[in-house]
């Protein structure tokens, strides 16, 4: 199976690679050209533009930063629509807006081409153990010919219906996600100005996650991140920056459908902080140095 990939920073990089190791054909293309060379060592292909991969696969995936990027590599010069026809599937598994979603795939219909929203939950280590959950909605013949892939990528896939189906569920499921993030920040803080240890309150909610009769918490993400962010270390699997934009589009959904979303839009505003910090591009648990220099037991600096 011949798959295009486009766009190699952490997540795509990692995915690209297991459809390699797993026997697929890949032509691999990223805006920084030089991001390639990893992939073609192992075997890719390199294209030179966005729409030189679409020619040359029937397939072809998108892992991008944002909508903007996303948007840039369907409708701009020697983009996706040059050459998406009938018989080419193009599947955008970037975290971007259903608006986001639907543009692109009303352009790729109108050529002729099938298209499939698919992000993934997940960060860089499920993204390099092909564990990702697969939030599919859209061309339903294209997922059925995806799922080779998306068995290779993910754990589960799940098929959701409509375009705008799959971005919906994907920001709903990030903005739960930053929020407890958030909470965990909160609980560290408060645990240490209590005169308690950190570490033991960590070591309390694993003993919670891996015994269920002694309560309700089952959070591996607080066995993962909890001891680097006491360790003050921060080096990315998800970059903040990406989690405070699936915060601002999950927020921008909630007030389309009017939903009340308080802690979401608090725990928003400690990302924005993170950023303004310079901590965009460090883990989206660097926002415990905001949270610590909230509560006075540090400067907010990493």
């Amino acid at each position: 199976m011949e798959v295009g990939f486009l766009g190699l920073g952490i997540m795509g990089k990692a995915m690209a690679t297991n459809l390699l190791r797993h026997g697929f054909r890949v032509t691999v293309w990223n805006r920084t050209l030089a991001k390639c060379q990893e992939l073609a060592a192992l075997g890719a292909t390199v294209g030179e533009t966005p729409a030189s991969v679409v020619s040359k696969c029937r397939y072809t995936i998108a892992m991008l930063s944002d909508p903007s990027a996303a948007l840039s590599v369907v409708f701009d010069k020697d983009g996706v629509l040059e050459q998406i026809g009938s018989g080419k599937g193009y599947v955008d598994m970037s975290t971007v807006d259903a608006a986001t979603s639907t543009k692109i795939s009303e352009a790729v219909k109108q050529k002729g081409g099938a298209f499939l929203e698919a992000p993934v939950s997940g960060s860089k280590k499920p993204a390099e153990d092909g564990q990702l959950v697969i939030l599919a909605a859209g061309d339903k013949p294209l997922y059925d010919g995806m799922i080779p892939a998306f068995d290779v990528l993910g754990k589960k896939s799940f098929f959701l219906g409509e375009i705008g189906n799959g971005a919906k569920m994907k920001l709903v499921v990030n903005m739960v996600m930053g929020s407890m993030m958030n909470s965990l920040s909160e609980g560290l803080c408060l645990a240490d100005k209590s005169g308690l240890s950190p570490q033991t309150l960590l070591d309390v909610l694993y003993s919670l996650t891996i015994k269920k009769d002694l309560g309700a918490i089952a959070n591996p993400m607080f066995k993962l991140k909890g001891p680097t962010m006491l360790q003050g270390s921060y080096s990315p699997a998800f970059p903040l920056k990406h989690q405070q934009k699936d915060m601002r589009l999950a927020l921008a959904l909630g007030d389309e459908n009017a939903v009340a979303m308080p802690v979401s839009a608090a725990a928003n505003e400690a990302f924005k902080k993170a950023r303004s910090l310079g901590l965009g591009d460090q883990d989206f648990s660097a926002v415990y140095e905001v949270v610590k220099g909230a509560g006075g037991s540090g400067s907010g600096q990493p």
